[in-house]
């Protein structure tokens, strides 16, 4: 059990259903057992995007990262590759069901996450593509809310596209060891900036929470002699993605689920690694 919990980097979960709360309520909700079924489907999404990844990665990691699944003999290629199948064709068929553009929007997120496993090792972009899958999943959730518009959702999807590349940019050193370039740091900004347009209602609250998001995501970045630590630094902004999700859906109520699936994220990175 604990080898497919590392295969999909459980700890990564939390800050997938935190995308989807946040999406869903920004575009005005619906019925919770619709909101159940997105969460399913961007699960399952995820999850066969983490074991496609290791199924790709298996060179790399014999050489980088021995302790992987697959390299270190806990479970078979093949396997990996039969469950990444079929968690992905599950994921895409759920948001299917969720309406024609839920189901467009995840068709694009199906493609991108398969794109992505397939040339991340091969290309500076790659982070351009990660940021692009999270993207996608903030829009597939607003098309399967009640009004399936995605516009309410563009300007918080874009911040969290730049967290994402920020984060994906400093982590790429994490396996080989090499030095991260510190231009990306900027980039985690970007949910900081697009917060100064508060949303309607939001009030004092969202400087609280922008507070919050600011000074964990430093925390996070901010090693020995103010030196990114790698390890730390990104597993924490890994984690910091709830706080992302937060602040663009600061004043919507639901500050303790927020908050809780920080810590849920934090928890479960106990038991599997986040990258």
């Amino acid at each position: 059990m604990r080898t497919l919990l590392v295969l999909a980097r459980i700890s990564n979960l939390p800050t997938v259903w935190s995308n989807c709360l946040a999406a869903w309520v920004l575009a005005g909700g619906g019925a919770w057992a619709r909101f159940g079924l997105l969460c399913l489907g961007a699960t399952l999404l995820y999850t066969g995007g983490m074991f496609l990844n290791d199924a790709v990665d298996q060179a790399f990691d014999r050489r980088y990262r021995p302790e992987r699944p697959i390299v270190a003999g806990q479970i078979s290629s093949l396997t990996v590759w039969i469950l990444s199948c079929v968690w992905l064709v599950g994921g895409w068929m759920v948001l299917f069901w969720l309406g024609r553009a839920a189901m467009i929007v995840g068709s694009l997120l199906l493609l991108t996450i398969i794109f992505y496993d397939l040339v991340h090792k091969h290309t500076l972009l790659a982070p351009v593509l990660m940021a692009g899958c999270r993207f996608l999943l903030y829009l597939a959730a607003a098309a399967a809310a009640a009004r399936s518009q995605v516009w309410p959702v563009w300007r918080p999807a874009l911040a969290l596209a730049a967290y994402i590349i920020g984060l994906s940019y400093l982590a790429r050193g994490e396996s080989t060891g090499g030095k991260s370039v510190r231009w990306p740091m900027l980039l985690l900004l970007g949910p900081a900036l697009a917060a100064t347009v508060a949303p309607a209602g939001a009030g004092w609250s969202v400087w609280i929470v922008l507070a919050v998001q600011i000074g964990w995501t430093l925390w996070c970045i901010c090693g020995r002699g103010a030196v990114l630590w790698v390890p730390r630094g990104v597993a924490g902004l890994l984690a910091g993605i709830v706080f992302v999700d937060w602040l663009a859906a600061v004043g919507q109520g639901f500050t303790g689920v927020f908050v809780g699936l920080f810590f849920l994220a934090v928890l479960l990175q106990r038991l599997a690694p986040a990258t």
